[in-house]
């Protein structure tokens, strides 16, 4: 887009057309719409959740409502239109601000735990080159989703020399370097769900004398988008609560939740989670899927300790990409 080109469109403001309209009253559907996205970026709560849920399938993929904005740039340009190139222009300064500070470079911060988070899919080919792919990240914690009774051997396996101390229940499955003291399902299951669904666990992770963690891994029910009924969140959202009422119940022990939430840190049905708990600000580390990641639904999320930075790491035998949080403890040192 040439700076004379952009010059020219404001400039020939006092202009009018064979149709009598001024560089400020052309392109008004290019304003419009432009104006819709800055609307959508400021205030996507403000979508319905009813008739379908637009506004929940927007949250999720709020970043790339900045994908139009050029286009709508060039349209501007091409028209003339001073207005439309204003709204257009308002548009992309408030997708900077929204999401720009997450495009920042930034140096490495000090940590205590480093914690890898990883739905492995149950289609999954190979479970060891997987395992050996995330055992390449260092981490504390390794959470896992979509165990299969056939590759969780693989699993145990490959882990247990490095993380000794693991739980599995149903398919969610955690392994520590530290000791678990405690150990237990995570009820997390929609009321009409039934047959064998365990895909919430709690465990109890010492990481110090006296110095005792909360980590839950969870897997919360699909979403779908489905004729008649839109972006279907339904299950998801009630396991979601389910989810958050066992965090309420946390005494004053720092929790760490890992997990495939099936929804971005933005989505409003995870509230009863996201609303107690604190991630990294790295909207652009998108872990699934895997071939084309476009959102990340894959969280590592903390109360009473503080994650750092967040980072996928390179794509496995799953649909999703691992992902990596490293997390600095409340009252240690640096």
């Amino acid at each position: 887009m040439r700076k004379a080109d952009i010059q020219a469109a404001v400039l020939s403001r006092g202009r009018r057309d064979a149709r009598g309209r001024t560089a400020w009253t052309r392109g008004r559907v290019c304003a419009f719409l432009a104006l819709l996205v800055t609307l959508l970026l400021l205030f996507p709560s403000l979508v319905p959740s009813s008739l379908g849920n637009p506004g929940g399938l927007i949250e999720n993929f709020l970043p790339w409502l900045g994908v139009p904005i050029l286009p709508l740039l060039a349209l501007a340009v091409l028209r003339r239109s001073a207005g439309a190139l204003s709204a257009v222009l308002a548009a992309a300064v408030v997708w900077i601000a929204v999401f720009g500070p997450s495009l920042l470079p930034r140096s490495p911060g000090a940590h205590d735990l480093t914690v890898v988070q990883h739905n492995v899919s149950d289609e999954n080919r190979d479970p060891a080159a997987t395992a050996r792919t995330l055992i390449a990240a260092d981490p504390d914690l390794v959470a896992l989703q979509e165990l299969t009774p056939r590759a969780l051997p693989a699993y145990e396996r490959a882990l247990r020399s490095r993380y000794p101390h693991h739980v599995v229940v149903g398919t969610v499955g955690l392994w520590s370097r530290f000791p678990l003291t405690e150990t237990e399902q995570a009820d997390i299951r929609p009321k009409a769900v039934t047959g064998d669904w365990n895909r919430g666990l709690r465990a109890v992770v010492r990481i110090a004398p006296q110095r005792d963690i909360a980590v839950y891994v969870a897997h919360l029910p699909s979403v779908r988008i489905r004729p008649g009924s839109g972006f279907d969140t339904r299950w998801r959202d009630e396991s979601a609560a389910l989810l958050g009422e066992r965090i309420t119940g946390e005494d004053s022990t720092p929790v760490i939740l890992a997990g495939d939430l099936n929804g971005t840190m933005r989505d409003r049905g995870l509230a009863p989670v996201t609303s107690q708990l604190d991630s990294a600000d790295e909207e652009f580390e998108f872990s699934w899927p895997a071939s084309f990641p476009v959102a990340r639904i894959d969280q590592v999320m903390t109360r009473g300790a503080t994650v750092v930075d967040v980072r996928t790491l390179p794509g496995t035998g799953s649909d999703h990409l691992p992902v990596v949080a490293r997390i600095k403890l409340a009252g240690q040192g640096a």
